[in-house]
């Protein structure tokens, strides 16, 4: 699937796309391209319908530092991938 944006800046997401993710998305900006990820009206619920309870007793700033790193990681990986 394509779309282009208007003049404005706007992308048109078709019907189906908003059904199923909602209306609300984050933008992300990659060396290589621009993803959308859709936030939900309550991302911590989101998350916990997504895990369980598989992060309960976890601390949460250890949760962040280690997201961070994997995001970082993943980044670079992707930036060798580009000069390679």
């Amino acid at each position: 699937m394509t779309s282009k944006a208007d003049k404005r800046g706007r992308i048109y997401l078709p019907k189906e796309i908003r059904e199923k993710h909602g209306r609300k998305y984050r933008i992300v900006e990659l060396p290589s391209h621009v993803a959308l990820f859709p936030v939900a009206d309550d991302p911590l619920a989101a998350i916990e319908d997504e895990v369980g309870d598989a992060l309960a007793g976890k601390d949460v700033d250890e949760l962040k530092a280690e997201a961070r790193s994997k995001a970082a990681r993943e980044v670079a990986a992707e930036r060798d991938e580009e000069g390679a």
